[in-house]
């Protein structure tokens, strides 16, 4: 399958960043690492594996995506005020560097946005704070409030709480969302949500599907058997909801 390795100066978190794209045409897929991964792992893993036939039948272009969760939710040596201000440094240098690029390489219109773990809420709050650009959603294992202590799973802002960490929290801000074209918007997407019935995450998908259901904004909830928290099951996943 066709491979392209991607590398350069990112002005946004005035950093190199590096990416991987797998596949030459088809609907664009913004993958992101899970917690504290790199943009190779989805590779090493055989995920990208899994999507193989799509991938060389020109269906699905996949763009995966570095991180920045040691510098940001994850970065226990700053305070819980820069780590948000981080992640949203790295929300801008995927929407303004990495989706400009992808729109460079690939006319498509469709433009999906998927990841497993913390990828997972980095994929769904993304699309659900900018529905515009993206047709599609699927968070796999993931936990969609991270200020919420799950199991031995931390809340990553230390109790920190202002208007950017509220409106980055899908479980916190689609609560409260009444604006009927926004609405409208998020019910375009194609939602999909899949976890585990034994994860640590489990209440929390069970929390974003109520939200979502009490706002009429349509969506698919999947519970797997087991933990479903790695990567033998993500890609059986990829194949079914991708």
């Amino acid at each position: 399958m066709k491979r392209e390795y991607h590398k350069w100066y990112s002005p946004n978190l005035e950093k190199e960043m590096e990416l991987l794209v797998f596949g030459y045409e088809g609907a664009k897929v913004l993958f992101f690492p899970p917690r504290m991964g790199r943009f190779f792992d989805y590779e090493n893993w055989k995920v990208i594996e899994a999507l193989k036939n799509k991938l060389e039948n020109g269906e699905l272009q996949v763009y995966c995506v570095d991180s920045v969760d040691l510098e940001s939710f994850y970065n226990v040596f700053e305070d819980p005020g820069y780590r948000i201000y981080r992640h949203i440094q790295y929300e801008n240098y995927v929407i303004e560097e990495v989706l400009a690029l992808a729109n460079l390489i690939n006319p498509n219109v469709n433009v999906i946005s998927a990841g497993c773990s913390l990828g997972a809420y980095h994929a769904v709050n993304i699309a659900m704070r900018h529905p515009d650009l993206f047709c599609k959603v699927v968070g796999m294992s993931g936990r969609y409030d991270l200020t919420k202590s799950e199991g031995y799973f931390d809340d990553l802002l230390s109790g920190f709480h202002n208007d950017f960490v509220y409106f980055n929290m899908p479980n916190q801000f689609l609560k409260n969302i009444t604006d009927p074209v926004l609405i409208e918007k998020l019910n375009k997407l194609d939602i999909i949500l899949a976890v585990g019935k034994e994860d640590t995450f489990l209440k929390s998908n069970y929390n974003l599907s109520a939200i979502l259901n009490e706002k009429g904004i349509s969506h698919q909830l999947f519970i797997w058997d087991d933990e479903a928290h790695k990567a033998c099951y993500w890609r059986k996943m990829v194949e079914i909801y991708f």
